[in-house]
């Protein structure tokens, strides 16, 4: 089991923002901006680029949450950033899809 199969099956604990049955949204542990917030599939898909079109409806639910997340922790009118990591030099560090919802600052471009 991957570290987020283990924080959806509740047997690591995690600040949880929200949930629905397709995904769960948990603060980072090593956040990276005030607001980090994963997004992570329930079912796995080890990285965008295995996502397959089956997995269509379910990754446009994921987007659609980064609203729900953005909309609670109030900086969906401040504005955010969502980030999709792919591999080694993506930054990829966890071999389960996830959305990385940052904000609560000013971000600079391009990043890292």
């Amino acid at each position: 089991m991957t570290l987020f199969e283990k924080i959806i099956a509740r047997q690591i604990p995690a600040e949880i923002v929200a949930e629905e049955p397709e995904w769960l949204a948990f603060h980072d542990i090593n956040p990276q901006a005030p607001v980090h917030v994963l997004i992570v599939p329930k079912k796995v898909i080890p990285r965008l680029g295995e996502a397959t079109p089956e997995d269509a409806l379910l990754l446009g639910k994921l987007l659609l949450a980064v609203q729900t997340v953005t909309r609670k922790l109030s900086i969906l009118e401040t504005g955010f950033r969502v980030v999709i990591n792919h591999g080694h030099d993506g930054g990829e560090t966890v071999p389960h899809l996830h959305v990385h919802v940052l904000g609560g600052r000013p971000l600079a471009w391009p990043p890292g």
